[in-house]
């Protein structure tokens, strides 16, 4: 059963008109005033105790993460996060790509994960994944690109190699062209909008659960 997180309640504002509902730490913010309307604010429910769910299975493959020329530091320290929920075993730093010990931003948003994952740097990314590759990994890589295939018609031959390395690329470049060369699959995630393509750090966070389901 999930428990009442410890000073946090949800207050609704009295005003009709207004009605605005948030939830406050009461031990940090008294709680009396909307801060939309200036009306009273009324005390309801306590907030739910985040809890962590159960793990997944775990595959019977590693799956690495390859970031590949990655300007955002904030971006950088969401894949981190992700990399640590989905359980993968490395990230590979390419080129421009901020490090953590370079770019202490990158912890606003990894909330910690950067201490969690094994990282390395690699000012060569494509030759790194090649090294990677003659060592049976089987290299994904993320990008509308010619050839490529949906990420929901993904499949991997059995038996599956030990390794899998998932590259993202650049925002806007995309992935380097020497590393396209060299991957195993290209895949693309299907875009219904406007838009061309996601947020690197959510189009990651998408394939790895994906992967996790193979």
């Amino acid at each position: 059963m999930n428990s009442s997180k410890s000073g946090t309640f949800f207050f609704e504002c009295g005003n009709s008109r207004c009605g605005l509902r948030l939830p406050l730490d009461t031990e940090l913010f008294d709680g009396r005033y909307c801060p939309r309307c200036g009306s009273p604010l009324e005390r309801h429910e306590p907030g739910i105790l985040a809890q962590k769910p159960p793990a997944a299975p775990s595959p019977n493959f590693r799956i690495i993460g390859a970031l590949d020329n990655i300007r955002s530091a904030h971006n950088v320290g969401a894949i981190f996060r992700t990399a640590d929920g989905a359980g993968l075993s490395e990230l590979l730093l390419g080129g421009i790509t901020p490090t953590p010990t370079e770019q202490p931003a990158i912890s606003k948003t990894a909330l910690g994960a950067e201490n969690t994952i094994t990282w390395s740097y690699h000012p060569n990314l494509p030759k790194t994944l090649a090294e990677r590759k003659a060592d049976n990994c089987l290299i994904l890589a993320l990008e509308y690109a010619h050839g490529a295939v949906s990420l929901r018609e993904l499949q991997i031959n059995h038996p599956f190699p030990g390794q899998i390395i998932l590259v993202a690329g650049n925002e806007p470049t995309g992935v380097d062209p020497a590393i396209l060369r060299i991957a195993d699959q290209v895949l693309y995630i299907p875009m219904n909008g406007e838009k061309s393509s996601l947020n690197v750090s959510v189009a990651f966070g998408i394939a790895v659960f994906q992967l996790l389901a193979l």
